[in-house]
């Protein structure tokens, strides 16, 4: 059972990937465009208002990136970075538990989205079609080299 479980991971991994990053994208297009019932319940956020605005452009990008998996750890660090500062400025003043203080979402996206810069993105991400980045090695390079007597 564990083995089957395992040959799977990469693909729960790159599922979870896709699913918080696309909450995250639609919470930064219901707070910047005013879809999906909008900021806090209706309308949008206003353009260049701090933090708001910075947040919601945040969102909608970095959720899109970490959706496509691109830059997938990147992004999600960002968007990790954030939901913390949105968690202990807006949230933690008002009690000390997510639970008493409305922050549940925005804890859990931190902590999901830190947990995608560790992980990486999985499976389905566009990272993957993508050539390794790196210094580029020349043929020499790449061939074996005899060990030293």
């Amino acid at each position: 059972m564990t083995d089957r479980l395992n040959t799977a991971r990469p693909h729960a991994l790159g599922l979870f990937r896709i699913v918080t990053g696309l909450f995250m994208a639609c919470h930064g297009a219901a707070s910047l465009f005013g879809v999906l019932g909008g900021a806090h319940g209706g309308g949008t956020v206003a353009a260049g208002t701090w933090p708001g605005w910075y947040a919601a452009v945040i969102q909608l990008v970095g959720g899109a990136m970490v959706l496509l998996g691109a830059g997938t750890r990147s992004a999600a660090f960002v968007v990790s970075g954030s939901m913390a500062y949105a968690y202990f400025t807006a949230h933690q003043p008002d009690a000390l538990w997510p639970i008493q203080n409305g922050g549940e979402s925005s804890a859990m996206f931190c902590w999901a989205f830190l947990l995608l810069v560790f992980t990486g993105p999985g499976s389905f991400a566009l990272d993957a079609l993508l050539p390794a980045r790196g210094p580029a090695r020349t043929e020499a390079e790449q061939q074996p080299q005899p060990a030293a007597a």
